[in-house]
């Protein structure tokens, strides 16, 4: 869940209650997105969810796992990432203060470093546009599926992760450099983030 918030932007909430009846499949690119509906999204208007390949990937190794949840846990929806589980991840890597929330901030970052547009950044974000010519364009998916794929270019991205409260670790408030975080492998078949 980790994983798919870092590469979607999506709030705690939309991932934890990602439902497969919200998948829509886009054959011009080759996949499917989520539309996220208005009343379970924080703007209150539908939200289209772009699938990096990273997040691609894990969609479809959790298919099949529920009818109604994309991410289950013991056949239930789970009712916040911020459980006992992420609290022993974040301890075991050293990262404590992290927030669930600095998973979409990440997400963020990592499009604005890899020159993606504010509007393009907005629509995958789903924040409302405030400008009259943002307001008219309408994104064009396969853009949005190639600028969200720019964020797996760990050459040019930084893992930037802000410290909750302000409080810093060691003295430093970002982590900079390349990423140095462990890679899922095998069921998901994701390559490692050095390659």
């Amino acid at each position: 869940m980790a994983l798919f918030a870092v590469n979607t932007g999506l709030r705690n909430d939309n991932v934890c209650g990602l439902e497969w009846s919200w998948e829509v499949a886009v054959p011009e690119i080759g996949r499917s997105v989520f539309i996220v509906p208005a009343a379970a999204f924080k703007s209150k208007r539908d939200q289209v969810v772009i699938l990096n390949d990273a997040a691609w990937s894990i969609v479809r190794a959790q298919r099949g796992l529920h009818p109604v949840w994309v991410f289950p846990y013991r056949g239930r929806r789970i009712d916040t990432m911020n459980n006992n589980g992420w609290q022993q991840a974040r301890r075991a890597v050293g990262l404590r203060p992290v927030r669930v929330h600095d998973l979409r901030h990440t997400f963020a970052c990592r499009l604005r470093v890899a020159g993606v547009p504010e509007e393009d950044r907005c629509a995958l974000l789903g924040h409302a546009m405030h400008s009259m010519s943002g307001y008219y364009a309408s994104a064009d998916v396969g853009r949005l599926l190639t600028q969200a794929n720019l964020v797996l270019n760990r050459k040019v991205t930084r893992t930037v992760l802000r410290i909750a409260n302000g409080r810093a670790v060691d003295g430093d408030l970002w982590t900079t450099g390349p990423a140095r975080v462990p890679q899922l492998h095998g069921r998901l078949g994701l390559a490692d983030a050095s390659h």
